[in-house]
């Protein structure tokens, strides 16, 4: 493929905000397509507040439409699956016939409605570990700026998985290539599972008020061997010393308010399936039993049913 150089940013929350601005930095021809931000980003511009060093960009493109920007090289959704019935409108005007589009949802199951307009031989699917929050109107936070995994949604690793990757870490950010995107998958939803899961579950409560409890970091442990046994059931083996490092990485994030207890906490539709519903559906198509992940998705089913 061509060299990457236009970016457009779809969803201007804390990852579009984070990734967009670092990239915008490094020296990408960057575009926000932004909603509730957009005057923010048009007239003040960006500015992240991270652990290892702030920066503001005054001035940065943002647009209210994606006819707006055009074709680009790179389209990077960052929107929330909740919002994928948007994606057939949106993406279309954003693509030329070389153009790549990395997907950054959480979960499993968010990869096909992106290849199903983009087309699956353009797609890209990445997880991002990391704690970031939009703190304020076109401010992203960062507490934890953590790495990013990118594997292409059908088949293996191609030249331009690791030309997107290496504008990642043009940008300062640490990035890996998965041979496998869906093993990357269900790696994430070790961390997702329980974290997003419980601090919703347990009334809006913070990572650190998680690893505090003992019995919830019981719940904690006993989650991931949950969808580290679904994982095995499909061919992925995720060892111990994975659950181990996610764990010890979250007891010092702080009080970490994850993006699904936001949401939560604001009123806003929660990413059930992706996150909770299509992994225990996966589950249970391979006979792997997760008592643990069917009462905590009933319970946040109930959540998501009760007005904010």
């Amino acid at each position: 493929m061509k060299s990457i150089s236009s970016i457009a940013i779809v969803g201007s929350g804390a990852l579009g905000l984070y990734y967009g601005a670092r990239l915008s930095r490094a020296g990408a021809d960057v575009s926000f397509l932004a909603r509730s931000d957009l005057d923010t980003l048009r007239t003040r511009g960006i500015a992240v507040k991270a652990t290892d060093g702030d920066f503001t960009l005054p001035s940065v493109k943002a647009a209210a439409t994606p006819e707006e920007i055009g074709p680009v090289d790179l389209v990077i959704v960052t929107l929330k699956a909740t919002a994928n019935d948007q994606l057939a409108c949106i993406l279309p005007p954003l693509l030329r016939e070389n153009t790549v589009v990395l997907n950054l949802q959480n979960g499993m199951g968010v990869d096909e409605p992106v290849a199903a307009v983009a087309g699956p031989e353009r797609t890209l699917g990445g997880l991002c570990f990391i704690c970031a929050n939009r703190i304020a109107p076109g401010v992203a936070g960062c507490t934890l700026p953590g790495y990013v995994v990118i594997g292409e949604f059908s088949g293996g690793p191609q030249a331009r998985t690791q030309a997107v990757a290496d504008w990642f870490v043009r940008a300062g950010v640490r990035a890996e290539v998965s041979a496998s995107l869906a093993e990357a998958r269900w790696r994430k939803l070790v961390w997702n599972v329980p974290f997003n899961g419980l601090t919703v579950a347990k009334g809006g409560v913070t990572t650190e008020d998680i690893m505090t409890s003992p019995a919830s970091e019981a719940e904690v442990w006993a989650l991931m061997r949950e969808v580290q046994a679904a994982a095995a059931a499909h061919g992925f083996v995720i060892p111990e010393s994975f659950l181990v490092d996610q764990v010890e990485r979250t007891r010092v994030m702080g009080p970490y308010k994850p993006s699904t207890m936001l949401d939560h906490v604001a009123g806003r539709p929660l990413e059930l399936e992706p996150i909770w519903g299509e992994p225990l559906r996966r589950a249970r198509a391979k006979g792997v039993e997760t008592p643990r992940l069917a009462v905590l998705y009933d319970l946040l089913s109930e959540s998501a049913k009760r007005p904010a």
